[in-house]
């Protein structure tokens, strides 16, 4: 990437990542000034007028919340967070206000300079592409942003719900392409006689009750993406034709004489092992080759815990834009998502999290509210608080002690209620005075 002519503000007290972060931004060509407190930073950031701050989270004499919010309406430049992972919460907030993004550390200079890009790139700044906290979606997002103007086929490999789709839509957003269509085709949902029209198009008359000419997905993938997920159940008959396609750059629709240019970037996914496939004789080795110029393989959530609580916040924020009593996801509820080994991955997170939002009691998601299977029938009134800091150590509380007077005072089995470790139901109890 080049940041030549771009301002670029650094508030790091860090010496040693200060000076890296300055040093790399210099040689990439940004005009870079570092401060290393907030101090005095509110007018000279005016003064400096940069197209981008790198801020941290913690300072020795303020808080990056305060930095941004003391500038907030002398600069429209957007905020990189730099955090820790204690501090994530406090960094979404800011987002929420308008922040910009933020980045956990430790993290990779690549990662960095992807996420400072996409910041800095209008088309990236509109999408909002960020695929997750941890390292393996950090590394995977660095990579599709890299490929985002390259027209190689990418092959997405990856455990049914990991979020396939969601990598070949933020790829296409990306993309120079991203006005165009981006078509999404589950070859394992649409019936094999159909599948080759339906992808390929056809002709009037090409066979009984093609009484019209039918435009395939391929086709209306015009200048954009065509994405075709569970490639793996295509048949061997259409994999041929597939193959043809990628490689002569025309479509033949069914019945038609002569072929349609095609002029779409093809991105496919599956869930299978497509090597033991071609050994199996279920799956052509020569397209194999063609669609796997690129592979890419979203980890399992299981895998990528860090990524769980920074989901569930998104997916609270997306479910709650139309107003809802709830206030927030509790830290309970966060280590029992933790803990959880979720064989459906991102897509049964955010089932649990849309039916918690739905069916909870109070005003702060609960651990019971994303495992009703794990049901504590105490109930307890709503505690007045003053701050949403107290309202959610008093949600805290009320749940460890539906759990103790559930279990008549047993830790261990509390804490297996509570699906959490009983180390930190132990922890959580010496801070509410619960004991200990």
């Amino acid at each position: 990437m080049s940041l030549e002519h771009r301002r670029i503000a650094i508030v790091e007290d860090d010496p040693i990542m200060g000076e890296s972060l300055f040093q790399r931004l210099t040689i990439e060509g940004g005009t870079v000034r570092w401060w290393k407190d907030g101090a005095s930073i509110s007018d000279e950031m005016a003064r400096f007028n940069p197209d981008i701050v790198v801020c941290d989270i913690r300072l020795p004499d303020c808080s990056g919340e305060d930095v941004f919010r003391n500038t907030v309406d002398k600069t429209a430049a957007p905020f990189l967070f730099i955090t820790g992972y204690g501090d994530v919460d406090q960094a979404v907030r800011l987002m929420r206000a308008g922040a910009g993004d933020y980045l956990t550390k430790p993290f990779q200079m690549d990662a960095f300079l992807a996420r400072l890009d996409g910041l800095l790139r209008p088309a990236q700044r509109k999408a909002g592409g960020v695929l997750g906290l941890s390292q393996g979606m950090q590394s995977i997002e660095t990579l599709l942003l890299r490929l985002a103007d390259r027209p190689a086929p990418v092959l997405i490999t990856g455990e049914t719900g990991v979020g396939k789709e969601v990598c070949a839509r933020f790829l296409h957003a990306q993309s120079a392409s991203a006005h165009e269509p981006f078509v999404a085709v589950n070859c394992a949902a649409i019936p094999d006689d159909l599948l080759e029209s339906e992808i390929f198009g056809h002709e009037r008359g090409a066979f009984s009750g093609a009484v019209g000419q039918h435009r395939g997905y391929a086709e209306r993938a015009e200048g954009g993406t065509l994405f075709l997920d569970e490639i793996g159940e295509m048949p061997l008959k259409l994999q041929g034709k597939l193959l043809r396609l990628l490689e002569n750059r025309e479509i033949d629709r069914v019945g038609g004489v002569a072929p349609v240019p095609f002029r779409a970037r093809v991105v496919t996914a599956t869930n299978q092992a497509l090597p033991k496939a071609v050994a199996e004789g279920r799956f052509r080795e020569d397209l194999l080759y063609r669609i796997n110029v690129v592979s890419i393989e979203v980890p399992p959530l299981r895998d990528r815990p860090e990524d769980i609580p920074w989901l569930m916040q998104r997916f609270f924020d997306a479910l709650t834009q139309d107003g809802t009593p709830l206030r927030g996801i509790s830290s309970l509820a966060e280590e029992a998502a933790i803990s959880h080994a979720w064989p459906g991955n991102v897509r049964e997170l955010r089932n649990r999290v849309e039916r918690a939002v739905a069916l909870a009691d109070g005003e702060w998601i609960a651990p019971v509210d994303l495992f009703p299977e794990h049901q504590v029938s105490a109930t307890a009134p709503a505690a007045s608080v003053a701050s949403l800091a107290t309202a959610r150590d008093a949600a805290e509380r009320r749940e460890i002690l539906r759990a103790l007077d559930a279990t008549r005072g047993q830790i261990g089995d509390a804490a297996k209620l509570l699906l959490v470790s009983r180390t930190t139901l132990w922890e959580k109890m010496r801070r509410f005075g619960l004991g200990g």
